[in-house]
């Protein structure tokens, strides 16, 4: 995906990098709140940061350099904030262009709702990077269940994936009008593709298949 991003001139690279802008936005945000910045502040400079990004192609940047795509990314904001934003501040939003459509009040409830903690910026970031990662993996499972019919049926099992409260296979099995070992089947095959899907959205900004395994580790470290 950050290959496809980098080249410019392609429909797949705007839909690439847009999808990347989109995924990245908010744990951005959550870094640039955590340095002190306001929240009117802090979207400005993630849309100036973006409109950057994108106007000097940094992600083909990234192609050279390899290694984990987020890591890039916040060594480029971090060095942007250093050195560009006092300037880019005079003009907001990146220049008068808006790169991401945001709601900006939702935006900062969402970030005011979640509970107080010591983390660094840093730590905050990596945080939000894995929840964001699982949310989209939760969201892909969800349009395959729609787009198959069985939009109740994932909303009957997802609580086995994500620790939620729920009930026991049999008492999902009577909500669906299913036996207890179906019900233990399609848990089985969710958790497969659930499998299958995160180590498909990670794959899309490592640079080896090698380095999945310890991307995924390090998921599950930043949310421990």
């Amino acid at each position: 995906m950050v290959v496809s991003a980098g080249e410019q001139e392609s429909a797949q690279a705007q839909q690439a990098l847009a999808k990347l802008c989109q995924a990245y936005w908010y744990p951005l945000y959550v870094f640039v709140r955590r340095q002190g910045q306001g929240p009117e502040d802090a979207q400005d400079l993630v849309q100036g940061f973006f409109a950057r990004l994108i106007e000097k192609n940094y992600v083909a940047d990234a192609q050279r350099e390899k290694g984990r795509f987020r890591s890039f990314l916040l060594l480029a904001l971090k060095r942007y904030m250093a050195k560009e934003w006092e300037a880019a501040n005079r003009q907001k939003r990146g220049g008068g262009k808006e790169i991401i459509s945001i709601d900006e009040q939702t935006t900062e409830m969402r970030y005011k709702s979640e509970p107080a903690d010591e983390m660094t910026p840093e730590k905050a970031f990596e945080r939000q990077w894995a929840l964001t990662l699982l949310q989209q993996v939760l969201d892909r499972l969800s349009v395959e269940f729609n787009t198959a019919g069985k939009a109740k049926l994932f909303e009957e099992l997802k609580v086995f994936l994500n620790g939620e409260k729920g009930g026991s296979y049999a008492e999902v099995g009577a909500k669906l009008r299913m036996s207890e070992s179906a019900i233990k089947v399609n848990v089985h095959r969710l958790r497969l593709r659930y499998r299958e899907l995160l180590r498909l959205e990670i794959a899309n900004t490592v640079d080896s298949p090698e380095s999945i395994k310890d991307e995924i580790g390090n998921l599950f470290a930043a949310l421990s």
